[in-house]
């Protein structure tokens, strides 16, 4: 058994999936404070100085229609009950944000891929099969 977790840990899928978890975190930090700090007041522009995150539902009656996001915080900390729909559309907007910009990095990827695999002269194996190949269509 030890024998197979050293050979699991030296094909190195572990450290490509440590090193990933790892970017996905920074990237993930790098999002939120865009979503937070450029995306969100626009859309609190457009929408007459709205906060989302001020936005909520008070299942218990102990908050008030004005209370600000540090009592939020709060509230949620003692355990009331709140339905924080604000929140969840703060957070819908970083998923498609993440989920564009991923869908960018997949789509260049996958474009520089099948360019450098287009550019790549084949093997010399493979151009002999070749000539074999039309020397035998000749005849």
């Amino acid at each position: 058994m030890l024998n197979d977790f050293k050979a699991f840990i030296a094909r190195g899928n572990v450290l490509d999936l440590a090193i990933g978890v790892i970017i996905g975190a920074a990237f993930g930090k790098i999002v939120t404070t865009f979503t937070e700090g450029i995306v969100m007041p626009f859309v609190g522009l457009v929408t007459g100085g709205m906060d989302f995150k001020t936005k909520f539902w008070d299942l218990s009656g102990k908050l008030g229609a004005g209370a600000t996001a540090a009592q939020i915080d709060e509230a949620v900390k003692s355990g009331s009950p709140l339905v924080r729909y604000g929140q969840l559309i703060s957070d819908i907007i970083t998923f498609l944000i993440v989920a564009l910009v991923m869908f960018m990095l997949a789509k260049w990827a996958m474009a520089y891929f099948t360019r450098l695999a287009a550019e790549t002269p084949p093997p010399p194996q493979e151009a002999l099969l070749g000539e074999i190949r039309d020397i035998l269509k000749a005849k």
